[in-house]
């Protein structure tokens, strides 16, 4: 019976890994990406593909962000599994394992983001998907990355001799979850901080990547999503930045729970904030993206 049990769960641990490796992994930087400092996987940043499929998809993409400090990435209930309910919304997703401190350090967490952002667009026809629909998602420090695109992008090189790199690196729309924002006291997360800038961060790096300060009327909409006794991430994080793309015109719409930790991810096993991923749903929809 023993026996019988181990062949059982060898199978099913096949089909797993079969079922993951259905989804392509593609390095954006074929040739190798620039600062490598290595030749490790942690050196070659890149995209799992979830390319929508079936009678409600819509000509949408996100890239998403697992958070992780700028130290690790939570790719299972940060991104995968958010790929995997994008899909079932119609939506096309990436999944982004960018580069990460202390190895790595601003902008190289950036270009990966932009790059992913550029690479949907550049195989839009491939996704069958719009240029013009290209979101980017991200979670705590993930945020970050996520803000930090939506507010620092360029309208891409139109001479330059890689395709991806001729596109636009500006997303369409950010989803923020419990996101980094600031890298000002009092409400920094001190491991994003120094995992991202270093131990002795140059001041004015803080102040530009603190993305509450950096946003303008070109900054794209957004969706954020907080709990108000999150104690890794303050609160106060979502509200500025809310509060910044209020001022500047940009539409956006903030959910603040009262309960629940930080990286909740989709919550789907609790009983109030797994409404939110019902309320981004709306969201996307209303925003005309789904």
């Amino acid at each position: 019976m023993r026996l019988i049990s181990l062949v059982l769960l060898g199978a099913l641990c096949g089909l797993r890994l079969q079922a993951q490796s259905n989804h392509e992994t593609v390095l954006l930087w074929p040739a190798g990406a620039p600062g490598a400092q290595g030749t490790a996987d942690s050196d070659k940043p890149s995209l799992i593909l979830y390319p929508a499929s079936g009678s409600n998809k819509v000509p949408t993409a996100v890239v998403v962000c697992p958070g992780g400090g700028y130290a690790h990435l939570a790719i299972g209930y940060e991104g995968t599994d958010v790929a995997e309910w994008l899909n079932q919304l119609g939506i096309s997703a990436v999944v982004l394992k960018y580069r990460l401190g202390p190895k790595y350090h601003h902008p190289v967490e950036l270009w990966d983001a932009q790059r992913a952002i550029r690479y949907l667009r550049a195989h839009a026809a491939d996704f069958g998907i719009q240029t013009n629909r290209i979101g980017i998602w991200g979670f705590s420090a993930g945020g970050h990355l996520a803000s930090t695109t939506g507010t620092h992008f360029d309208n891409g090189d139109p001479n330059a001799a890689d395709p991806i790199d001729r596109q636009s690196s500006r997303p369409d729309f950010m989803i923020l979850a419990y996101p980094v924002i600031t890298m000002q006291e009092p409400y920094v997360h001190q491991g994003s901080l120094h995992n991202l800038l270093g131990e002795k961060p140059d001041p004015g790096l803080v102040q530009l990547l603190s993305n509450e300060l950096q946003v303008t009327a070109n900054t794209p909409p957004a969706f954020l999503f907080h709990t108000t006794e999150d104690q890794t991430v303050p609160v106060e994080n979502s509200v500025n930045f809310y509060l910044a793309l209020r001022k500047a015109g940009v539409p956006a719409e903030m959910h603040i729970y009262l309960k629940g930790r930080h990286g909740v991810g989709l919550a789907e096993k609790d009983p109030v904030l797994k409404t939110w991923p019902e309320h981004l749903a709306d969201w996307l929809t209303a925003a005309g993206f789904r």
